[in-house]
């Protein structure tokens, strides 16, 4: 079992030793460090044990950056964004992991696959893409080449209001199609935004803000942080436009101060939950998309299964959702859940609460996982997303690349 940082939130790098008598874990930190850079081409060659802070140190030093900032940035590492396809808060500005992944080297039990950095190839399927998202089912992932950017001249952090959470997602939706986004877009329902309210606590400027915004009618406002970066006329072409589309969806500028408060604090929500559960609280993400046609239904019915599931147990759960992962065709819907429940009683209602979110989001057309992947938690419903043919060529891939099943054993694949 490949290991990196170990932040899997799906079980997938859980010990399963399926038909084996035990498992060997391989902990790669060792496989670590920026081995190349290639300024022309701006493509990095890195170790797949790398993570993400000791990463973007190194490429600081060349002028560079990945821009891929996962929640799990501090722990995660190189090889693991790759074999889950990760997604980082600025992937609207600088893509997911699969658009900066241009070659990999892959040790499998039955031989080394080297796939070379390209800038593009029409040489049969792209194997890439098999290695991404294969959650070290296939073999391990020894190093990557990955296309970086110049560090950025500017950046500008502005946060906004929306009268709603359907009017927020209406506005990202325009300004995907323009194709004027912000690197980082952040829209929070009513919920979540009226959460981050009350935990800004009793400061007077909060209350300014909340009797402003009643004043310009957004009685349940919705939070949008935005964050743009690049040389400063891009920076500034951008947040003109985007300013005037937000505007004309009832937007309400807030300065940018939310924005710098949301950055500063962005990696600290996963040292959270401990906490949570040590006052009697369960907590738990999950996420899904779906084209922008399907949103507001699949937000609607998540949403829905997961208050019907908790207030079995609960009567007062509160269930929250964010938006932070825009295309052209849709979005990516990021729910937070939380709830009281006794010791005795939190297996139980996660694996409730779970299991109704992600009956809900196969029946009204989400992905099961948009980046946290498969692991173990998901693969019942693997099959529904990726048909029975589609689940019989990556057996017969995996058949093929690790014949004795050794590689990750009870993960991906059900």
């Amino acid at each position: 079992m490949p290991f990196g940082g170990g932040t899997s939130v799906v079980g997938g790098v859980e010990p399963l030793p399926g038909q084996h008598g035990a498992v060997v874990t391989l902990d790669l930190r060792r496989l670590s460090g920026v081995l190349a850079v290639d300024p022309a081409a701006h493509v990095a060659t890195v170790g797949a044990g790398t993570t993400g802070p000791d990463l973007e140190r190194a490429l600081r030093a060349h002028g560079v950056t990945l821009g891929h900032f996962p929640q799990s940035f501090e722990f995660s590492t190189v090889g693991g964004w790759v074999a889950a396809r990760s997604s980082g808060q600025a992937s609207s500005g600088y893509g997911r992991i699969d658009d900066v992944l241009v070659g990999t080297d892959l040790v499998a039990p039955a031989g080394r696959l080297v796939l070379p950095a390209l800038p593009a190839t029409a040489a049969g399927p792209d194997l890439r893409r098999l290695v991404l998202g294969s959650e070290g089912t296939l073999g391990v992932v020894t190093e990557c080449s990955l296309r970086v950017r110049p560090l950025p001249a500017a950046r500008h952090y502005e946060a906004w209001s929306l009268p709603s959470f359907a009017d927020g997602c209406e506005a990202l939706r325009a300004l995907a199609q323009e194709r004027i986004l912000p690197d980082v877009a952040r829209l929070s329902d009513e919920e979540e935004t009226a959460i981050s309210l009350a935990l800004a606590g009793d400061h007077p400027g909060v209350a300014l803000v909340r009797r402003y915004l009643r004043l310009r009618g957004h009685h349940q406002p919705c939070l949008l942080v935005t964050i743009y970066e690049g040389d400063g006329h891009d920076v500034a072409w951008r947040r003109a436009r985007c300013r005037r589309v937000l505007r004309g969806y009832g937007g309400v500028a807030l300065g940018s101060r939310p924005a710098r408060q949301w950055e500063r604090e962005r990696f600290r929500g996963p040292y959270l939950r401990d906490a949570l559960l040590d006052h009697g609280v369960l907590v738990e993400t999950l996420e899904t998309a779906t084209l922008w046609s399907n949103l507001a239904r699949l937000y609607g019915a998540v949403r829905g299964a997961l208050r019907s599931a908790l207030t079995r147990v609960t009567p007062d759960p509160v269930v929250m959702c964010h938006v932070s992962h825009l295309y052209e065709t849709g979005a990516s819907l990021y729910f937070t859940f939380l709830a009281p429940a006794e010791a005795e009683e939190r297996i139980a209602l996660w694996a409730a609460a779970k299991r109704a979110a992600c009956e809900a989001i196969v029946a009204n057309g989400g992905t099961i996982s948009h980046h946290h992947g498969v692991g173990r938690d998901h693969r019942e419903w693997l099959e529904t997303e990726d048909s029975a043919l589609g689940l019989a060529a990556l057996r017969a891939l995996k058949r093929e690349l690790d014949p004795d099943g050794i590689m990750n054993p009870g993960k991906l694949l059900p």
